[in-house]
Parts: structure tokens; C-alpha cells; sequence
């Protein structure tokens, strides 16, 4: 632990989605976590008791609504009506991970836009401000009525990437939508970029189609932002082996990890996959070939910036 934070106004409280990176969080600012407890009556209600004072203090609340989501998210509802009800000063809400991020447009007729809806939810139930990491879309913010702090996780991947030293790297985007992060990754390690070029039949069915950029005898590096049932991801490192890459590495900030993924990417070309603890992996996928990277100092460090008031921008580089 660091030295220990000297604003005492500053309260860290964790809900249950990732309790050991809020203690990571609260460590790295210099805070002891929040005292509260979670508990369910018999019937699966949430029941929130905050054992503390809290009237007049800046809290904040980690929650990834990572799975199971709607529990997740209806927890955060329910911290959130307490603290108001409790006189707390802010309400900042810690989202490191933001379900319901891919409904975030009408792609056919009669869908719902559940990203905004979650959105207006967090707002109507009194919250001040959301810090979140590497939204799927980065205008999700504008679904917020609030100040929303939107933290990168490319510089964290791009580090760690970078300091394994891999010779002749390419940066691979597994799709269209994901170019922007993967040209933010190829500036920072300074390698040129490729995009693999597929069609969705359906829904979490990926197919691949050709790659554009030249990836003979190179180490490839696919970036995405989730990978769920890695589907997309583990089809796309075969199509880069087969079509000449010498290697291939993966990352992504959010391992959503669903169904099939951990079986997947066991039989994959996929020689490392990297993220971040965005989303906790329990111990069953924590597989050899998956590293994780800490987004604690991060979120700790925007944390004491919005706190005391100062540009959190300057995380971004």
C-alpha cells in the first residue's frame, strides 16, 4: 500500500463485480476501501448497507457490468440511490468495463439502443460522473448527461507489447471498426498496420475474408476491444498464419470470455493473448496462454486527478 491518502472526503466503496481490482485501485490512491456490504434477501433482491458515514464525501464506485450484467448493473442502481439518500457530495461511478456497449445503435428494425438506456439509467438514479475504459464505441459519451472521464487501454497493451521486443511486428485490426485503436497502437510501437476484412452471417458467427497489408514473415499483433466468444479473434489469427505471418499475438482491454472462448483460443494459432483485469477471469480461464495487465494504476490515478481537480487528459498520452 502507498502512502496514505491525506483528503479523507476521498471514499472508495466496491461493489461485487471486481472486488480485487478496487482494492488494487484504493491501494494504489492510498485508501482504505469503503466499508459496505452486499447481501440478497431470499428471494434475489439487492440489499446495500453502507457502514459508514459518508455525508458530504466524494465517493467512488467500482463496478465492471461485466457477468452476470443485470445483477451487476442493478447493485450499481441501488449503491448509487443509497449514496444520494446517504448525502454524499458526488457520486463518481468507476465503470472499467461498460456492459450493454455493443447495443449501441439501431442496426435493423425494432432493436433497442440498451447502451443509451443503461446510460440514462446511471444518471436518473442520481450519479455525478462515470470514469470508463476503452468504451466499444467511443460515442457512447455522448449517451451521458454527465462528465464521463473515457480511459485508454492501448498505452497499458502497447507497453507491455513493446517490451517483449518482437522483431518485424505489424499491428492487425480484426475488423473495420477496430482500425482507430489499432493505429493508435501503431504509432506507439512505431510498426505498420493491417486490417482483416470479414463478414457477420449472424450474430457471434465470424467469417473471415482477406487481409489487407502485408504480413509475410511478420509478427502480427491483433488489438481488439472485447473479445467474448473469440470467435472473430481466433479466426483471424488462423487467416494471418496461413497466410504468412510467422507469429501472432492478441490483445484486447475487456476478456469478456464467454462460451466457447477459453477452448478457442486453447486450439488457436494465438501464441499469447493479453488483456487487462477489466473483467475478472475466475480460475478456470486463467489458461497458460493468457497474461494479465493491471489497469489499477490507471484508474487510480484518474481517481486522485478527478478528485483534485486537475486534467485527466494527460493520461491519455
Amino acid at each position: 500500500m502507498s502512502s496514505s491518502y491525506s483528503d479523507s472526503s476521498l471514499k472508495v466503496l466496491s461493489l461485487n463485480s471486481n472486488p480485487k481490482l478496487a482494492r488494487d485501485i484504493a491501494d494504489h490512491i492510498g485508501v482504505q476501501l469503503g466499508k459496505c456490504t452486499i447481501s440478497r434477501f431470499s428471494d434475489g433482491e439487492v440489499q446495500i448497507n453502507i457502514e459508514e458515514s459518508i455525508r458530504g464525501c466524494d465517493v467512488y464506485v467500482i463496478q465492471s457490468t461485466c457477468a452476470p450484467v443485470n445483477q451487476h448493473i442493478m447493485e450499481l442502481l441501488i449503491m448509487i440511490d443509497a449514496l444520494k439518500r446517504a448525502s454524499a457530495k458526488s457520486i463518481n461511478i468507476v465503470m472499467p468495463y461498460y456492459g450493454y456497449a455493443r447495443q449501441d445503435r439501431k442496426a435493423r428494425s425494432r432493436e433497442p439502443i440498451a447502451a443509451k438506456l443503461v446510460a440514462d439509467l446511471i444518471t436518473t438514479a442520481g450519479a455525478n460522473r462515470v470514469i470508463t475504459l476503452d468504451l466499444h464505441a467511443p460515442q457512447i459519451q455522448g449517451f451521458f448527461d454527465i462528465p464521463i472521464d473515457h480511459l485508454q487501454g492501448v498505452p497499458i497493451l502497447s507497453n507491455y507489447i513493446e517490451s517483449k521486443g518482437l522483431e518485424d511486428p505489424i499491428i492487425v485490426s480484426p475488423d473495420h471498426g477496430g482500425v482507430t485503436r489499432a493505429r493508435k497502437m501503431a504509432d506507439r510501437l512505431k510498426a505498420p498496420i493491417g486490417i482483416i476484412d470479414k463478414r457477420r452471417p449472424r450474430p457471434n458467427v465470424a467469417e473471415v475474408m482477406n487481409i489487407i497489408g502485408n504480413i509475410e514473415g511478420k509478427t502480427a499483433i491483433l488489438v481488439d476491444d472485447i473479445i467474448d466468444t473469440a470467435g472473430t479473434i481466433t479466426l483471424a489469427a488462423n487467416a494471418l498464419i496461413e497466410n504468412g505471418a510467422k507469429e501472432v499475438y492478441a490483445c484486447c482491454t475487456h476478456p469478456v470470455l464467454s462460451g466457447p472462448a477459453i477452448e478457442r483460443i486453447e486450439n488457436s494459432k494465438i501464441k499469447e493473448l493479453v488483456v487487462t483485469n477489466s473483467i475478472p477471469l475466475p480460475a478456470e480461464k486463467n489458461i497458460e496462454k493468457i497474461t494479465t495487465l493491471s489497469v489499477a494504476p490507471l484508474i487510480g490515478e484518474a481517481i486522485i486527478r478527478v478528485h483534485e481537480l486537475q486534467s485527466v487528459s494527460i493520461l491519455f498520452d
